[in-house]
């Protein structure tokens, strides 16, 4: 293991994850690149910048020692089993995420996950303070470390801590459910500033912190949360995005052609290829995305020699009941499409549970002449912005109206998922619109997504944090 450059950062990072899995290849170990919206948007952060990447290593016990991996200095914080299924998969994902998707799926609250979910980020906190050098920048990411802020303070009044939602943050009324959402707010104004995918999440939050913590004499003035200690916090939208230059240039390349040529050729060249990439989540709306794939096969709209649809569908948190629930309907939607419209060795659906390399990823975007991104709700969804970045002139967005990215890429063909009529036709209208409408869609929004790429969205989030109001 190479030595640690220093023993303190003027930049640290902390979100849930390492950037990196840990994998076997043959007789060895060894970490690799992990997937995943954050991992994308925070690569190009970490490259430009002095600074280290705490996170959980990925598996119960102890903890790697601290290490470099492609530029990037990681320190791993261990987990227990029992943390995991309390802190992660208890309260993270079982109480959290379901409740800020719009309770697609009803939440579960334990007190035991909520105790174990403020022990998991009393830990960050230390080790977070135990690295960052003085006068440090910390940058704390998403729902699972949302009382880290507060902790963090508590240990070190000196550093600027900053915050960012990856997902949406729900309605006052929705986050009210929360038995804990006191602690929740509480942990959050430990920070100078708080960014969130869209004005309205910001909103959210500051409602929140308006009608639920009148009495703990926090007041809100605009986008500034006065907190009882003198403090001042301030909450705005700042979307994220991608390394859209990175991921043009690579489409662009003549291997990743060639491999969007072959996969066409695969499938039999059909008129027509659809896609979809998500994880398998029950927010992204893959089965409403089917359901209207398998009306329109069934009501000859499209037809499986001429239409071709490809799922990619990441595994995600296969250990919970609501998640093994929807890999069971999702693969039996598939099978009862292509049992009914295949014909011999020609399938209308590919279905693909598992991920692939980024070169596979950029191939299939290219490949693809429309891109279905229908989640029920979504933070904002890169794989939208990704599929743009691919394309200048060519292929055409369906796109949800929930997702964050509906508010930049206004030029895409908007659905509500939950309409599967209205869907219906969305499709078909990116399907048979003249090129040069779709040419000048896309033309549109590439333009959008290369000026506002992730080190804009890092600059933009940074510079929040830089200007955030003052300590007294």
């Amino acid at each position: 293991m190479p030595t640690l450059p220093k023993d303190t950062f003027d930049l640290v990072i902390a979100a849930n994850r390492l950037p990196v899995d840990r994998v076997r290849e043959g007789k060895r170990t060894v970490w690799r690149r992990s997937p995943g919206g954050l991992v994308t948007a925070m690569e190009s952060v970490m490259s430009d910048r002095d600074g280290a990447w705490i996170g959980w290593a990925g598996v119960p016990g102890k903890a790697p020692a601290a290490f470099e991996q492609d530029g990037m200095w990681l320190h791993p914080i261990g987990l227990s089993e029992h943390e995991i299924r309390a802190y992660y998969e208890g309260f993270s994902n079982g109480s959290l995420w379901p409740l800020y998707h719009d309770v697609i799926v009803p939440p579960t609250f334990k007190r035991s996950w909520q105790a174990a979910y403020e022990s998991v980020n009393r830990r960050f906190a230390q080790e977070i303070a135990d690295l960052a050098a003085k006068n440090a920048t910390v940058w704390i990411h998403d729902y699972q470390l949302q009382q880290v802020p507060q902790f963090l303070r508590e240990l070190r009044p000196d550093l600027r801590i900053g915050w960012f939602n990856h997902i949406p943050f729900p309605p006052v009324e929705l986050f009210m459910q929360l038995p804990a959402r006191d602690s929740l707010l509480h942990g959050l104004l430990g920070s100078d500033f708080l960014g969130f995918q869209r004005r309205s999440d910001a909103q959210n939050f500051l409602r929140a912190c308006r009608q639920l913590l009148a009495e703990d004499d926090v007041a809100v003035r605009g986008d500034v949360v006065h907190t009882s200690d003198g403090r001042e916090c301030r909450a705005a939208a700042v979307p994220i995005s991608i390394d859209a230059e990175s991921m043009a240039s690579l489409a662009a390349t003549p291997e990743v052609q060639h491999r969007a040529r072959e996969i066409r050729e695969q499938l039999g060249n059909p008129e027509q290829l659809l896609l979809g990439v998500d994880r398998l989540d029950y927010t992204k709306g893959i089965r409403h995305r089917l359901k209207a794939l398998e009306e329109m096969y069934r009501e000859g709209a499209l037809t499986a020699t001429r239409t071709k649809f490809i799922q990619v569908a990441t595994p995600s948190r296969e250990r919970l009941e609501a998640y093994q629930h929807i890999k069971s309907e999702v693969e039996q939607t598939v099978g009862r499409i292509n049992g009914e419209h295949s014909s011999f060795g020609a399938p209308p659906v590919t279905y693909l549970h598992r991920s692939f390399p980024r070169e596979e990823m950029a191939a299939l975007f290219v490949a693809a002449d429309v891109m279905l991104v229908t989640p029920l709700r979504d933070g904002m969804n890169l794989v939208a912005k990704e599929y743009v970045a691919a394309h200048d002139r060519s292929g055409a967005l369906v796109l949800s109206e929930f997702t964050g990215a509906a508010n930049e890429l206004k030029q895409a063909y908007l659905c509500n998922p939950h309409d599967i009529s209205r869907t219906k036709r969305t499709i078909l209208r990116a399907l048979e619109s003249a090129p040069d409408d779709r040419s000048r869609r896309m033309r549109a929004m590439h333009r959008q997504v290369l000026r506002h790429d992730v080190r804009h969205w890092a600059e933009s989030f940074l510079t929040n944090l830089t200007v955030a109001p003052d300590r007294p």
